[in-house]
């Protein structure tokens, strides 16, 4: 092996969130570059996702991640020094099955994700090229370079805003941006419209921020909300161009085998039907999470239905594994998936989640989490394995933003080495 590609050195330590809550941060040393990878946090969390090792104990509430930390500089470490930086799958799967667990429950999925993001990420310093096209080269992605469309976060409800059985984002998707830096401002401008029509209706009160950077006015009703964006829309003149998204996050209001929408009572029969309303009566193009996260018959249901009209994106029903993307398309369950690097704790697993799907002719969307941090490693991940969509949250907090603005400098070094994605 060549020497520069040895890793020589792996630390970890202890940083915040977007939160202030805990998680961890690693370094990785190989020839004479060092990588710094952190590694983001959610809320609204199904249960088949991989665990993030938190201590519990007197520290942070509980919060505090130095069981990860440790695990890095004692466990992992002692396998991954000395290994190729290049060598990604190997790197992975040495962590895997030093882990021995389906769910990453021994050395914690914050741990080994760590780890794995910082390894390509050195990686790329030393072969001297961009991120991006490193993890193409990783992804087997041999296309041209594509910059996804963004689905922006401006309106929050449920966990991430602290509200009980309610529809947890409310997003905007620019379909007729010809330019990802085009998309961005008209969603950009629509956001700054609805926070002018909210500020008027409710004073500065009405235009604070939940996790996310979506706005948290006093409105309960679904359909207020929705006639907010429609009306922001149109304002701005809009209406062809920017489309509605909803990550409804279902499993959050589903109790007793029923779901409950502040108050509203219904079976899945009845949610289909609410949701076909939704979508004939506001310009909805994409519903993500809206049933509970293993009623993989039910979204097979909701696909019979309106799977040709809209998109239908697996989030908490997915979790990012391969297993449960295998069932999905098996069942004709979605046709996008949300992809999570921290749903399943490595880059090489993330990676083959993202091909099977497009393989399938899926869409794929990569996300951020609630409790996010500065790094833009995600949006580097989008454009490197092709992702047709971003969601990234609102253009309101420097954790969302330095995505956002990582994307518009990729798109302006590739030039025309990058073509846009169109929605489908």
């Amino acid at each position: 092996m060549n020497q520069k590609f040895e890793i020589t050195d792996i630390n970890a330590i202890e940083i915040l969130d977007s939160r202030g809550d805990p998680t961890i941060g690693v370094y990785i040393k190989a020839g004479n570059f060092t990588s710094f990878a952190m590694v983001p946090s959610g809320a609204s969390t199904g249960s088949h996702e991989s665990i993030e090792l938190r201590d519990g104990d007197y520290r942070f509430m509980g919060k505090g991640v130095r069981k990860a930390v440790d695990n890095v500089n004692n466990k992992i470490s002692r396998k991954i020094i000395g290994m190729d930086c290049r060598q990604q799958s190997e790197i992975d799967n040495v962590m895997i099955d030093l882990d021995g667990t389906e769910n990453k429950s021994n050395l914690g999925s914050n741990a080994m994700l760590g780890v794995s993001i910082a390894a390509s990420k050195v990686a790329s310093k030393v072969l001297n090229i961009q991120l991006y096209e490193y993890l193409a080269i990783l992804s087997c992605n041999n296309n041209k370079f594509v910059l996804p469309v963004p689905q922006m976060n401006v309106i929050n409800g449920g966990k991430h805003a602290g509200i009980n059985n309610d529809i947890q984002e409310h997003m905007l998707i620019p379909i007729g941006a010809k330019s990802f830096s085009e998309a961005i401002r008209m969603c950009v401008e629509t956001y700054k419209t609805i926070k002018k029509i909210l500020k008027q209706k409710f004073g500065f009160i009405g235009v604070n921020v939940a996790d996310e950077g979506g706005f948290v006015p006093s409105i309960s009703s679904l359909n207020d909300r929705l006639e907010l964006m429609v009306k922001a829309i149109e304002e701005i003149g809009y209406s062809d161009e920017i489309k509605i998204a909803l990550d409804c996050a279902a499993t959050e209001f589903y109790h007793d085998n029923k779901y409950d929408i502040r108050g509203k009572i219904m079976d899945s029969g009845e949610m289909i039907e609410f949701y076909k309303e939704l979508v004939n009566k506001y310009p909805i193009v994409s519903i993500e999470d809206g049933f509970a996260e293993d009623d993989f018959n039910v979204f097979s249901d909701m696909m019979k239905s309106i799977g040709d009209k809209i998109q239908i994106v697996g989030d908490d029903l997915l979790v990012t594994n391969i297993k449960r993307i295998e069932k999905a398309i098996k069942l004709n369950s979605c046709n996008a998936l949300l992809l999570k690097v921290n749903q399943i704790g490595t880059l090489t697993e993330s990676i083959n989640a993202s091909n099977l799907a497009l393989k399938n002719n899926w869409n794929v969307i990569v996300s951020h989490r609630s409790g996010d941090t500065e790094d833009t490693f995600i949006a580097d991940l989008a454009v490197g394995i092709g992702a047709n969509q971003v969601k990234f949250g609102a253009p309101a907090r420097s954790e969302r933003c330095s995505k956002y603005n990582r994307l518009l400098k990729i798109e302006h070094d590739l030039e025309n080495d990058a073509i846009y994605a169109k929605y489908k």
